[in-house]
């Protein structure tokens, strides 16, 4: 499956996977900053974005979808980025197509089982009753007592769109609710060269055993905690730059 992807700048390629429920806009002011030394290349994975959706979602899957991504715009090696999910996917993929990557970068993630955070969040989405909204507010409303979170709920909102005046949903969410446990499981991954993982402070998402995991798997790991929650760009974005760009310009 060739994926949608937003590509901005000239360059050696480097690669943006987004999260659970994001998209390759996400990614914004990072992307732009990066386009002024590589090509940047924000994907969004299947079932999310832009992108086809499908009945299936597995890692190994969503690995094939970006190498096919990649071949069709003539790409033999980059840099690749990911973000939670899209972290896990860019440990999959490094570790199914290693000599397409040439430097790894994880974002707050690791590679065991994560417990169920969202399967609740999408009830309460497919709950909402979208042919009677008229507009985002009404939707944020709707969910206003179930997701009380009003950040959370903003991102998710990202997801609406209009189609012939009708409000709906850009993710596949009834895809993602079905393939959930599988997105949350473990997956077996190693990668040989340069990697760095980026955790949040505040974020659960990677612990100490998590690192400790992590190293035989990725023998040229390099660990750095930032001063955030699990959204670690989008909170300290200046911070994330620097620290990416330190790692990429490093000597191989």
């Amino acid at each position: 499956m060739q994926l949608h992807t937003q590509i901005l700048g000239q360059g050696q390629p480097l690669v943006l996977l987004h999260g659970l429920f994001g998209s390759a806009d996400n990614w914004g002011a990072v992307a732009k900053h990066f386009a002024q030394h590589y090509q940047v290349i924000s994907v969004d994975l299947r079932n999310h974005g832009r992108s086809p959706h499908s009945p299936t979602q597995t890692y190994a899957e969503m690995a094939d979808d970006l190498h096919d991504t990649l071949t069709a715009l003539g790409l033999d090696q980059v840099q690749l980025l990911g973000h939670s999910l899209g972290g896990k996917v860019a440990m999959q993929f490094a570790t199914q197509y290693p000599d397409k990557v040439s430097k790894l970068i994880v974002v707050d993630m690791a590679m065991r089982a994560y417990p169920d955070r969202y399967t609740q969040l999408m009830n309460h989405m497919l709950a909402v009753d979208l042919s009677q909204m008229a507009s985002r507010n009404e939707v944020d409303n709707a969910l206003k007592d179930a997701i009380p979170n009003l950040k959370v709920r903003q991102f998710l909102l990202t997801n609406l769109v209009k189609h012939d005046t009708q409000l709906q949903w850009r993710i596949n969410l009834p895809a993602l609710k079905a393939n959930y446990a599988t997105l949350i499981a473990a997956i077996d991954v190693d990668f040989a060269p340069p990697s760095l993982f980026i955790r949040g402070e505040r974020s659960d998402y990677v612990q100490d055993h998590d690192i400790t995991e992590l190293q035989p798997h990725f023998p040229q790991a390099q660990f750095v905690t930032l001063p955030t929650d699990h959204w670690v760009h989008a909170e300290q974005p200046q911070l994330f730059i620097q620290t990416v760009a330190d790692f990429l310009n490093q000597m191989v």
